[in-house]
């Protein structure tokens, strides 16, 4: 074998050993999570690095060695049509960058191969990425260099030649296959399941109910009188995201905080570490925040806060820089007591934001969120003061303050939470916003915001769109209110959507009334739709319950129902005023009924002045049978008989 034979061996035996197999593996584990829920991989190099990005792209698109399903993956350098009209029109340094702005969305990963580290295509394709709030890494040769100072990460091989750059680069290629064929196929055990981290970060104060019974008032003045009272503590503040985070499965969480030296400090940390939740406590000193709400009959009555003042902070431990690395998303939840002000923890936010989702809600007293933040999530009140605006406190105002904030603050997206109308989320200030309206739900709101917020970092971390992020945030608050907000904590955890007897049940333990409704519901008219309405308006949830297919053929004939019973079930579940669907399948809804035990049962006008066959049962645990007023003209039967006779004069 000749000498220069042997040279080249021995670079490549010199070089391959140093290469960092480690970052490696993390950008597969990253790959592996984002790209089958719909994220895409960018790719682009010259010369003989597009051809090694080429071959990345082929192994994904296909299969390196497991079977699996293909996964989006685009070599930048191979639409010859783009690339020849891009470098004619925009010149050779754009032929890149202008790619990764009309393919790049945020949650994408831009990966850029130059052995050398400053071919100007490269550096542009880089610079666009980073805009765009893509994940951007990098396979070069030595460093330092400029394309591994402009990436978020970089594999950088060390070595002289570029064909040992190159032969290198193409080992990494086959290392990241293998590393994220490794993280889809590896099965999650009982024992050992594949969890997700997401770090909290933010101020923690104590949360304290005083809850009894208030049924006079005082002698002394028009006040009322709480007696037999109990009293129930939990973390508050960044604390109750943490918590709320920790009951969803699959998550671990740590929470950075400033957390007082004192006794409701010491109480927030045990309850925290109780449920599982990793603290991490920058505070040298200080006192911690304890705000106390006196409730009765489901209601607050007063609260009463003690003095707040900002905490001393000491210097960033390596365990969080640590912690933010191995994080999925990072959620920052700023109540205003100076954390999110610390010079050392915002540098590693900024870091973490490159690399993941991070979701920013923020405080009118707090620090603007950092550069590269994915979703801020302001209330409406708090967008207010935050825009010192005094326009109309309706959609168009609060879509109006999420665009100026857009505008003033280093975040991709800006949602204005709306309370019990939802949010809405502004992704440019020249484009529509997009509304996502909730659900209408009774009950406790404390931490609903908290609620949404974890629900969106969350979300973002198993990279959801943003769009539907906070869909799914906005149905969790949602949901959480329901179930009786802060309440629903010393409840276990559900893993979906409580099911309408379950429902029922929070319903009636926080003090709110079930209603019940029951029909077949066959051509869902605007009867049914009035009934429902006027329903639901006397109590705080409405559980309807239909009639099985064969119950319907038994009482109505064969030809019924016209719509199965299933998808007579999804429409009504679609309706605001529905809070939930109950299928029967005998004759009578005595059995469901017994199960259910609604306060009150609705039936419609129909029924008035005769005696309903079910009402001795309802009666009998206390429960009251009511008629609302039918609307004339909207029977089911005679709405088909009308249909089937204009079909037959056909």
């Amino acid at each position: 074998m000749p000498q220069s034979g042997r040279a080249h061996i021995q670079a490549l035996t010199t070089a391959l050993p140093r290469l960092d197999t480690g970052r490696l593996r993390s950008w597969g584990g990253l790959l592996a999570d984002r790209l089958p829920a719909g994220a895409r991989l960018l790719v682009a190099g010259n010369g003989g690095s597009a051809a090694e990005a080429q071959h990345l792209t082929s192994e994904l698109v296909g299969r390196y060695r497991t079977e699996r399903a293909p996964l989006s993956a685009i070599a930048l350098h191979t639409d010859s049509s783009s690339v020849t009209a891009i470098t004619n029109d925009y010149g050779a340094s754009e032929v890149f960058a202008r790619q990764v702005r009309a393919h790049g969305r945020p949650g994408d990963v831009l990966l850029l191969l130059s052995t050398s580290g400053t071919s100007p295509n490269i550096l542009a394709a880089a610079q666009a990425g980073r805009e765009l709030g893509l994940t951007v890494w990098a396979l070069t040769g030595p460093a330092p260099n400029p394309l591994a100072e402009a990436a978020d990460q970089a594999v950088c091989v060390d070595a002289d030649q570029v064909a040992t750059i190159q032969e290198c680069h193409l080992v990494a290629v086959h290392l990241l296959c293998a590393a994220v064929d490794a993280h889809l196929t590896q099965p999650a055990t009982a024992t050992e399941p594949v969890r997700r981290r997401l770090i909290v970060v933010g101020d923690v104060l104590l949360d304290r109910d005083i809850t009894g019974t208030a049924d006079r008032l005082s002698p002394e003045a028009p006040v009322p009188v709480v007696a037999d009272t109990h009293s129930t503590d939990r973390p508050g503040g960044a604390g109750l995201a943490a918590l709320l985070a920790a009951r969803t499965p699959g998550w671990h969480v740590t929470l950075v905080c400033g957390l007082g030296q004192d006794g409701p400090g010491a109480r927030a940390g045990t309850l925290l570490e109780e449920a599982g939740v990793d603290v991490i406590n920058l505070a040298t000193s200080g006192t911690t925040p304890v705000k106390t709400r006196v409730r009765a009959a489901d209601r607050t009555l007063l609260r009463f806060d003690t003095p707040t003042a900002p905490l001393p902070l000491g210097p960033l431990p390596d365990q969080v820089r640590a912690r933010l690395a191995e994080a999925a998303a990072v959620l920052v939840c700023d109540y205003g007591r100076g954390i999110t002000s610390h010079e050392d923890l915002r540098q590693a936010l900024t870091d973490a934001a490159a690399g993941r989702p991070l979701v920013w809600d923020p405080h009118p007293k707090g620090a603007v969120p950092v550069p590269g933040t994915a979703l801020a999530v302001p209330n409406a009140d708090e967008a207010l003061l935050l825009t010192a605006d005094t326009g109309p406190r309706d959609l168009a105002g609060d879509a109006d303050r999420a665009a100026r904030l857009l505008s003033a603050w280093p975040v991709t997206q800006v949602a204005v939470t709306r309370g019990s109308l939802g949010a809405v989320l502004v992704a440019d200030p020249e484009a529509h916003p997009q509304v996502v309206p909730a659900r209408p739900a009774a009950g406790d709101t404390c931490g609903a915001g908290d609620q949404l917020a974890v629900t969106a970092a969350l979300m973002l971390g198993a990279r959801q769109l943003p769009s539907h992020a906070l869909a799914r945030a906005v149905d969790a608050a949602t949901a959480y209110v329901r179930a009786g907000g802060p309440a629903s904590l010393t409840t276990s955890p559900t893993t979906g959507p409580l099911g309408p007897l379950e429902l029922a049940e929070r319903v009636r333990a926080r003090g709110g009334r079930v209603v019940g409704a029951g029909g077949v519901f066959d051509l869902l008219h605007a009867g049914h739709l009035s009934l429902l309405e006027q329903a639901r308006r006397l109590g705080d949830a409405l559980i309807v319950c239909i009639n099985a297919d064969a119950s319907v053929r038994r009482l109505k004939g064969d030809d019924r129902p016209v719509v199965d019973e299933q998808e007579r079930a999804t429409l009504l579940e679609a309706l605001d005023c529905v809070d939930g669907v109950l299928i029967f399948g005998e004759d009578t809804p005595e059995e469901i009924l017994g199960q259910l035990r609604p306060d009150i049962w609705v039936k419609g006008g129909d029924y008035a002045g005769r005696r309903i066959p079910e009402a001795d049962l309802v009666d009998s645990w206390g429960g009251t049978v009511v008629t609302v007023p039918y609307l004339d003209g909207n029977s089911t039967t005679a709405r088909i008989d009308r249909l089937t006779q204009r079909a037959g004069a056909r």
